[in-house]
């Protein structure tokens, strides 16, 4: 499940929650609800996260395996 990349990148990172919360302009508490699962995390975190963390969000997702950053096209 997505929750689960949201935590790794994170922990790879040598994050807290409340790092992440701080981007998201959100308490850790919040945050910490969206990587346990009790709520949805919005769209639009998931694209800031993808943007933060250089992914995509098909990656974030589980969409996909591939965690480089789409090329965009001009």
């Amino acid at each position: 499940m997505y929750l689960k990349r949201l935590k790794d990148l994170r922990e790879d990172r040598d994050l807290k929650q409340v790092n992440i919360a701080e981007i998201l302009k959100i308490t850790r508490q919040q945050y910490s609800l969206y990587e346990l699962g009790k709520r949805d995390i919005p769209a639009e975190y998931i694209k800031i996260l993808a943007k933060f963390y250089n992914t995509s969000t098909d990656y974030i997702l589980e969409l996909t395996d591939e965690i480089k950053p789409y090329k965009r096209n001009n």
